[in-house]
């Protein structure tokens, strides 16, 4: 690995997290004059970070206009959500058949490392923490291990990486809206260990489909008041 690649590679993991976290806003133009001094970087290194967020789902090149972090979109909402539900949940039906007992070993580890790991950020707790999701995505990444089609959890995976997105910001958004996030993945936990693909589906389904339901009832209240 190049210096040059090392540099690219540890200003895309900071440009990442802080868009995740909400401190680039969604919609906001990345200015490289800003950025550069930012992230104390070149033009060069910091472009290469941006294309591969690019990729990711998570900033947008415009011809003319630069980049600029993807904004929250009831359309592009419904569609990120009808496309995991159908992908995620298949992937998740083979790993409950295709599983082994080392499959169920992580993910009782992952589970309970996800359980004793603090869900908010200390310094601003209308946040997650990053340790939190961090083990919230190991704990999704081992549900669907047990699926022996490595092309499926692939595609299953970008979808999770691009709805992340819309995840940390259902919180400070929908911050009125119930919700036992932990109750959630307990289900998930007892479906896998009793084997049961049908409860295990939809209790996925319920899980995806719970943030994409928060947002749009935000976004409908927002409308309304305007």
């Amino acid at each position: 690995m190049t210096s040059t690649t090392t540099k690219a590679e540890r200003v895309f993991e900071r440009m990442r997290a802080d868009i995740l976290a909400g401190r680039l806003r969604p919609g906001s133009r990345l200015r490289y004059a800003e950025l550069c001094g930012h992230y104390e970087t070149s033009t060069g290194v910091l472009r290469e970070a941006m294309l591969r967020l690019s990729e990711q789902g998570l900033v947008k090149g415009e011809p003319q206009q630069g980049f600029q972090v993807v904004d929250l979109s009831v359309e592009d909402l419904r569609d990120l959500t009808e496309a995991r539900v159908v992908l995620e949940t298949l992937v998740f039906r083979s790993a409950v058949a295709e599983g082994d007992l080392d499959w169920e070993t992580r993910i009782l580890a992952s589970h309970h490392r996800l359980s004793r790991t603090s869900q908010f950020d200390v310094a601003d707790p209308d946040r997650l923490s990053d340790e939190w999701v961090a083990e919230h995505a190991e704990f999704h990444r081992a549900l669907l291990d047990g699926c022996t089609n490595r092309r499926l959890k692939e595609i299953a995976s970008s979808l999770r990486d691009t709805a992340e997105l819309y995840r940390r910001w259902s919180l400070p958004l929908g911050s009125g809206i119930e919700r036992d996030v932990a109750a959630e993945h307990e289900a998930l936990l007892s479906a896998v260990l009793a084997r049961d693909a049908d409860r295990a589906v939809d209790a996925l389904t319920n899980h995806i489909s719970l943030t994409s339901r928060i947002l749009l009832d935000t976004f409908a209240a927002e409308s309304a008041n305007m």
